[in-house]
């Protein structure tokens, strides 16, 4: 069985509206190796209701909910650079819509898997989006109950081709992580790879969780945590991505194939340790 784990870099919204900042993440995540890298996007008017819109709220780019909203959300011009960008870096990207709109818009740019946020798992009119596709889907359980990941499963079969193990909270503390969660969807789902999103602002735990058989690694990435935006916290910086990155690939190499082994590079040193049966 093969040990490669897929590691996605969610850009998210820590772009914060900037399409230079989002390059250089691009950048960061290509020198470093990373598989893909992932956006999000919504309808402003369909994902949130027009009191939530109106609600007060200091952003850079206003005093209203909606200000920020919008002051966060790509458009059409800079997702088309995005795709042209990615291409010319040959790296991978996705998104996760937040409704049925933004499936469809993302749907002009071919992507290899849509991500269903645990957030949007519950939303049917969303899901029903989705399987209008036939793309294959990602789909994080956090913040889910296990009837609520089952009616998506369901729902989606045989679209789901990875179940990310999950905790929803920005930054998730080490005794909410579970990593032992990544063991039990694997029983119950046992058709289905099984990854993990992390929300934590440390690498060692995604070692542990590929360890424990994840194939595939979330994390969100950033370029600075001390800057505006709500993920900014749980997210890894620079230096950490990188760091991510040869951790888990040494990882793949040490785990190996299990088999009972003694390798060459040993038999010089058992020569030379080992007395021989005639001196026992």
């Amino acid at each position: 069985m093969s040990n490669k784990c897929i590691i996605v870099a969610e850009i998210g919204i820590n772009h914060n509206g900037d399409i230079d900042i989002a390059k250089k993440m691009i950048d960061v995540a290509k020198l470093a190796g990373i598989d893909y890298v992932k956006f999000q996007k919504r309808t402003i008017d369909l994902v949130y209701t027009p009191e939530e819109l109106d609600r007060h709220r200091e952003s850079p780019w206003g005093t209203t909910n909606r200000q920020q909203k919008e002051g966060l959300e790509f458009s059409e011009e800079e997702y088309d650079e995005i795709d042209r960008y990615c291409a010319e870096k040959k790296m991978g990207w996705f998104a996760s819509p937040w409704d049925w709109k933004s499936v469809e818009f993302l749907m002009n740019y071919n992507p290899p898997f849509i991500k269903l946020a645990s957030a949007c798992i519950t939303d049917f009119e969303l899901l029903e989006a989705v399987s209008r596709t036939g793309k294959p889907v990602i789909l994080s359980t956090g913040m889910s109950t296990a009837e609520e990941v089952k009616k998506a499963v369901d729902f989606l079969h045989p679209q789901v081709k990875y179940i990310l193990a999950c905790t929803s909270t920005y930054p998730t503390d080490p005794e909410e992580v579970n990593l032992n969660f990544i063991r039990t969807l694997y029983f119950e789902y046992p058709d289905i790879k099984v990854g993990f999103s992390n929300h934590h602002p440390g690498v060692v735990l995604m070692v542990v969780a590929a360890a424990l058989g994840a194939k595939m690694i979330e994390f969100h990435m950033t370029l600075n945590r001390a800057i505006y935006g709500s993920d900014q916290a749980a997210s890894i910086e620079i230096p950490g991505a990188f760091k991510l990155v040869k951790y888990m690939r040494d990882l793949e190499k040490a785990l190996g194939t299990g088999s009972w082994t003694v390798f060459d590079s040993e038999e010089k040193i058992k020569k030379k340790l080992r007395k021989s049966a005639k001196e026992c």
